[in-house]
């Protein structure tokens, strides 16, 4: 069984290098290069706190995808980069693996088609840890029996968007089972601008930005007399590993964009 040949986008950040550490462990993946802002013809092992491995690095995300024989891209990085690299991997044959967030609606649809066009895998995951998969499907089963619902998700202070994708998508798998209605008293008001969140269709959802935390979220359901709270904690970027290499495998097998892990679990 021929190795599936994986580039990386982002190798020096803190999700990218583990990726990188993950390829390497796996007998059946190859890290073919790696596409980053800097380092232009070296490769991987000449990088200090890199694995020792001959991957050559790019700054040119068009020429790597092009020059190099692979199968799949994993991109880690940011709203920024994401959304180019994810459209040239599909025009130049590769699968992408993407797990940053901050696509617009329009820019889903846009790769969802390239990707029917290409007849090309490609996975999109607000978040690959599966725990929080999980907790975001338990939170879709319990709206269905407690509407009032709320999300609280905090994350280290360098992380750019918020609300995180994650929130942003267990909100949008929640309105697919919750009647729309705005919560609270129907007269609240915020003598500070902001100190209930944002509002996602009435759900809402508050951000924390603070050095020390990785990826967390609550989603707290209110009743009569009742509090459900849904949590998941990822206390390392480890935690995110065993969803990449998941959608690594299965994104080679589909010949669509695959949006969330779930789908990929079921």
């Amino acid at each position: 069984m021929s190795k599936i040949k994986i580039i990386v986008a982002g190798p020096r950040g803190r999700m990218g290098l583990e990726a990188v550490k993950m390829i390497d462990r796996e007998d059946t993946f190859e890290l073919a290069g790696c596409i980053d802002r800097k380092n232009d013809g070296l490769l991987i092992k000449d990088i200090d706190g890199l694995p020792n491995l001959d991957a050559p690095i790019y700054t040119d995300a068009e020429v790597c995808l092009q020059e190099l024989q692979a199968d799949v891209l994993v991109d880690l990085t940011t709203p920024e980069f994401a959304y180019t690299h994810t459209k040239l991997a599909l025009e130049n044959g590769v699968r992408p693996v993407v797990g940053t967030t901050g696509y617009t609606k329009e820019q889903l649809e846009e790769l969802r088609e390239l990707a029917e066009e290409k007849q090309l895998g490609a996975v999109i995951a607000p978040n690959f840890a599966v725990g929080a998969v999980l907790m975001m499907q338990f939170s879709k089963w319990a709206a269905k029996h407690f509407p009032d619902v709320e999300i609280i998700e905090k994350h280290h202070d360098q992380k750019l968007d918020a609300p995180s994708g994650t929130a942003a998508k267990t909100a949008e798998l929640i309105q697919e089972v919750r009647p729309s209605h705005q919560q609270g008293h129907p007269d609240e008001k915020e003598t500070i601008e902001g100190a209930r969140g944002a509002d996602v269709d009435g759900i809402k959802i508050h951000s924390m930005r603070l050095p020390g935390l990785v990826a967390h979220q609550e989603v707290v359901f209110g009743g009569l007399g009742q509090t459900l709270t849904i949590k998941h904690d990822s206390h390392h970027r480890e935690s995110f590993m065993s969803g990449v290499k998941l959608a690594a495998e299965e994104v080679m097998k589909l010949d669509v964009l695959v949006y969330g892990l779930e789908h990929l679990l079921e």
